[in-house]
């Protein structure tokens, strides 16, 4: 199906599905609605090549994301996958391990046209090397929030949320808190970490121990309780920064011949669908992941449009729910 059948079927010249296409606000509003209709009709998808030609742009963007096995990278993305097709745009996903050599094989797509910005969860750490290889092209940060340059980002306030989630493990009588973190190069996991110390210190509770996992899965998670386990003195509460980790803290639980809550309660981070899956269900924050994925679709879409447009920085609502673990 052509332009030009649409324009037949429509009754209307086409420029005028030409205008209707591309959101031109000079169309009557009758004769939008018969282009429309007959798109509607027809099944018409536009001809993504003229498109790109027509407007110099791909309408592609690049997602760089740290670990897409982990689910709540998983989640964002589809957030962010959907906001994109509302506004017409397509995405090619890198799994880039915050790895920049494998960062740097991707964000050659900039430098060729190929995408028109960039949408990276990679670790804070590497955001001046990020920065360098991407220059001025359009970029937000999603998931890891930057305090200060030039990249617009979005994501919660990890330090409430942590405080937040260790002050209700307090409030429960938990004496002995322990935390699961994983690699500090996120600043994710070094601002759960501070929110989970300084409950301890305002609270006054001596007894503080801190496993790292190897890497962001259920096996590292266990290995990770299972270490606080051997120790001498064994905690009686474990707040770990993903619901991943924490799933792997309930089986070496389990294992060990102990149970969840009563003799150790378990909270995790994030909100997946796997905090409920779980048994017993998981208590954890609960990110608002998809909308963090469409809001950064929405800040790059400004900055792709309005090039000059300040930096922005979303602070998101998360919220704690509470389950059988804890």
């Amino acid at each position: 199906m052509s332009i030009q059948k649409i324009a037949r079927l429509a009754g209307v010249s086409v420029a005028t599905v030409s205008r209707v296409l591309n959101n031109s606000d000079t169309v009557k509003a009758k004769n939008r609605d018969r282009v429309l209709q007959a798109i509607k009709e027809a099944n018409y998808q536009p001809n993504l090549l003229a498109r790109q030609l027509r407007t110099a742009r791909s309408y592609m963007i690049l997602v760089m994301v740290s670990n897409i096995a982990n689910p709540f990278c998983a989640e964002v993305v589809k957030g962010i996958e959907e906001e994109a097709e509302k506004n017409g745009f397509r995405i090619l996903l890198c799994n880039s391990g915050s790895d920049i050599e494998r960062s740097r094989s991707g964000l050659s797509l900039l430098s060729g046209k190929m995408v028109d910005g960039v949408i990276t969860m990679d670790a804070f750490s590497r955001l001046n090397e990020l920065a360098a290889l991407i220059g001025e092209a359009p970029w937000v940060q999603c998931a890891e929030y930057a305090d200060a340059g030039a990249v617009s980002c979005v994501g919660i306030n990890d330090v409430d949320a942590s405080q937040h989630v260790v002050s209700r493990l307090a409030d429960a009588g938990r004496q002995r808190i322990a935390l699961i973190n994983h690699d500090l190069s996120y600043k994710y996991a070094r601002l759960r970490e501070r929110g989970y110390k300084s409950v301890l210190h305002l609270r006054d509770l001596e007894y503080q121990a801190v496993e790292y996992a190897s890497e962001l899965s259920s096996a590292a998670g266990m290995a990770a309780m299972e270490a606080l386990l051997a120790a001498p003195t064994r905690p009686d509460a474990v707040f770990a920064v993903s619901d991943t980790l924490a799933a792997g803290a309930l089986r070496a639980i389990e294992q060990a011949g102990l149970r969840v809550p009563d003799d150790i309660a378990v909270a995790g981070f994030d909100g997946t669908e796997l905090a409920g899956l779980v048994s017993p269900p998981l208590s954890t924050i609960e990110q608002p992941s998809r909308d963090i994925g469409r809001k950064a679709v929405e800040l790059l879409l400004n900055k792709i449009d309005n090039p000059d447009a300040p930096t922005e920085r979303v602070m998101m609502d998360w919220h704690y729910i509470e389950r059988a673990s804890t």
